[in-house]
């Protein structure tokens, strides 16, 4: 099987596909979460099931998808001290005559307000758009989840519609707002 290694590179960020040896780093990520600040912030999580082996066969599963051109998640981690601050995936749609994906992002709340998360997603979109060749990215987001839209709007993604009953979360089909960009 191909291995899907590809780099971004920020100022302060590396935004990768995750490795074994991330295994602490990541878990780290997550213990050190404080606790929920708004209803789509998981907040601190119970991580005790989530083994080294546990870890590895997601990184395999990712791996599968990438090549399969189904799924690209990457890591995000900080360049000055390899900490884990979240991570960016993006999902093929369609390709075709469409090359559309949906941008999933997630910044640990530890690391809020400090403008990693518009770095990591404006970086991995041109990603995305030069490496992956999407020609147009949406986000799906929640009515009312401002963090998320003020993310999407800083990095230059546009509002479309709201799709009514569009995702089943918490037994029950939501209302979503369609943000995209496209390539130029």
């Amino acid at each position: 099987m191909n291995k899907f290694t590809n780099r971004i590179q920020t100022e302060r960020l590396v935004i990768r596909p995750l490795e074994g040896e991330d295994y602490f780093t990541w878990l780290a990520g997550y213990e050190n979460r404080l606790p929920a600040q708004h209803k789509y912030d998981e907040g601190t999580v119970e991580m005790s099931r989530y083994t080294e082996e546990w870890f590895q066969l997601e990184i395999d599963n990712h791996q599968r998808l990438a090549v399969e051109d189904k799924l690209y998640f990457f890591g995000i981690f900080r360049k000055e001290d390899n900490a884990h601050v979240g991570a960016i995936d993006f999902s093929t749609l369609l390709r075709d005559d469409f090359q559309w994906a949906r941008l999933g992002y997630m910044i640990h709340n530890q690391y809020w307000r400090r403008g990693y998360g518009k770095e990591a997603v404006a970086a991995a979109i041109t990603f995305a758009f030069d490496k992956l060749n999407y020609h147009r990215i949406e986000a799906h987001i929640n009515l009312d989840n401002t963090p998320s839209i003020k993310c999407a709007e800083g990095v230059g993604m546009k509002f479309e519609c709201i799709r009514k009953g569009f995702i089943y979360e918490n037994d029950a089909w939501t209302d979503h707002l369609i943000y995209y960009i496209n390539a130029k």
